[in-house]
């Protein structure tokens, strides 16, 4: 997210070097590296090679919401896999899914931070 919301302050500066983000973001350059490479990829971000070289948004801040960031490097967005939409997977000590008091609050978490991850965009962060 440090580096997406650089990216997204620098939107129609150029390329930002890596070296430059690691630097002001505090973020060790190898582990930055390898991020930036995995949104490249997931087309949020642009790269030129080269001097004058770096990084950059493809897309507009207000294009991205965090739950595209976060699901695709942490995974699924629920806590427990049996109220997970992506990643569902029966909870082996549940008698009864339809009457657990248990799964029923984590679903209510699960949703409310869906909710708020998908309407949070980086344009959000970086005004």
């Amino acid at each position: 997210m440090l580096a997406l919301t650089h990216l997204a302050r620098e939107t129609g500066k150029g390329a930002i070097m890596i070296s430059d983000i690691a630097r002001i973001e505090n973020i060790p350059q190898r582990y930055l590296e390898a991020i930036l490479l995995d949104l490249k990829k997931l087309g949020m971000l642009g790269s030129k090679l080269g001097k004058n070289g770096g990084y950059y948004m493809i897309r507009k801040p207000e294009e991205i919401n965090l739950s595209q960031v976060v699901r695709h490097f942490e995974g699924p967005i629920a806590l427990v896999p049996c109220v997970s939409e992506k990643a569902y997977q029966p909870c082996e000590f549940c008698k009864d899914e339809a009457l657990c008091n248990i799964k029923r609050v984590f679903k209510d978490i699960r949703d409310y931070t869906y909710d708020k991850l998908q309407q949070t965009t980086l344009r959000d962060l970086i005004s």
